[in-house]
């Protein structure tokens, strides 16, 4: 199966956003939503554009081909947020399954991505690769997680690369490699016997005169500065729950705005009926 998506968003005159393109195809269903979670920097503001990515079909599969495309237009402000976790499983056929996602955050723009964890299933052989262009004066803050296969099974050949610049300038490269074709990657340098890692990027153009301070928060999790106006908090953790809290904890050391909140207010129906209004959906396969 071969699926391509697409998303942008803007600003109107008044500086609310709203989703410009939200086109979807096959597996990659794209949704305006309301707020999931505790969210930094946009904490249930309702001015802002929020979408939700949510599975069309199981996957992706071995021979699957995934895109998904993400522009947040200059000045605008986008939540984007998974449905469920990826469940990565082996083709009948064999063959490797690809999913590639590049994001461009346009000047003065902020984009608050929390997808949730991706599974590489026993058997799987699949190539994550995510690429992410910040402009002059964007905010980001995006969370990774990745589990090495389900309940009590061993992962598949899993390989992701995480790739953020800031400004034209390199900001954060990362890369994993996992399963039985991987070399060392349960050494304790990599993830030991952890079942689970992530990380959270964070950037923030107040930050160009100086990040905040490293902070060994737990004995397997760090804040760290990057070359540029961003931190990045890494974690690995026995399974996913004590993951997301240990990459929680980590934004919480960071303070408001970052620090995630809780105590959800709905929104009005009236609100959701605008928001849809404001979307373009298209749909194929």
């Amino acid at each position: 199966m071969s699926s391509r998506a697409v998303l942008t968003t803007e600003a109107d005159a008044r500086a609310r956003s709203r989703v410009g393109v939200l086109r979807s195809q096959g597996a990659l269903v794209l949704r305006p939503a309301h707020p999931k979670e505790s969210e930094p920097l946009t904490h249930r503001r309702r001015e802002v554009a929020r979408v939700m990515l949510a599975a069309g079909a199981a996957g992706p599969l071995g021979g699957d081909d995934y895109a998904l495309d993400v522009h947040v237009g200059a000045g605008s402000t986008l939540v984007l947020t998974e449905a469920s976790a990826m469940l990565v499983l082996p083709g009948p056929c064999g063959g490797r399954s690809h999913m590639r996602i590049n994001v461009r955050v346009g000047e003065g723009a902020t984009l608050v991505w929390l997808p949730e964890p991706i599974i590489a299933a026993c058997g799987c052989d699949h190539e994550h690769d995510v690429r992410v262009c910040l402009e002059r004066g964007a905010r980001l803050v995006m969370r990774e997680e990745t589990l090495f296969g389900r309940h009590r099974e061993p992962p598949g050949d899993f390989r992701t690369t995480l790739r953020v610049t800031h400004d034209d300038a390199p900001l954060y490269h990362q890369q994993l490699c996992v399963g039985p074709q991987a070399d060392g990657w349960r050494g304790a340098a990599v993830v030991g016997e952890n079942g689970a890692v992530g990380s959270i990027i964070a950037v923030d153009p107040a930050w160009e005169s100086g990040t905040p301070a490293t902070s060994t928060f737990h004995s397997s999790a760090i804040l760290a500065p990057l070359p540029g106006p961003g931190m990045v908090v890494s974690a690995v953790a026995p399974d996913s729950l004590q993951l997301r809290r240990r990459l929680s904890a980590g934004l919480d050391t960071l303070g408001a705005p970052w620090a995630p909140r809780d105590a959800p207010l709905p929104e009005s129906e009236g609100h959701r009926d605008e928001v849809v209004s404001q979307t373009e959906h298209t749909g194929a396969g």
